[in-house]
């Protein structure tokens, strides 16, 4: 298997494509705009009502999303409630747009 180097990138790069990497299924998308959209927390049932997705497969990508640094979650009783990390939020808007302000000539 092949390394991926990261060792030849700045700190910032790798971040910003784990956030983005993150964000690359439309599920987590609509995990994050409900998310957003409920400021607060939630717990995890009310995500799997509002996905066509199984509370399993919910799980695994909020695990994604948690590991990334977008959203927050914590433990009460049994259950998980969940919420958008602004901060994380933040750094991505950010590295995005800072991204996006590098180009100068585009096609």
């Amino acid at each position: 298997m092949a390394s991926p180097k990261t060792e030849h990138f700045e700190t910032y790069q790798i971040r910003l494509a784990e956030m983005a990497k993150a964000l690359a299924h439309p599920a987590r998308i609509a995990i994050m705009e409900y998310l957003l959209r409920n400021s607060g927390t939630c717990v995890c049932g009310d995500i799997v009502n509002e996905l066509p997705l199984a509370q399993s497969t919910v799980s695994q990508h909020l695990k994604v999303l948690k590991d990334a640094g977008l959203i927050k979650g914590e433990i009460e009783g049994v259950t998980t409630c969940y919420c958008a990390d602004l901060n994380g939020c933040r750094e991505l808007s950010g590295g995005l747009l800072d991204l996006v302000k590098k180009a100068t000539n585009c096609c």
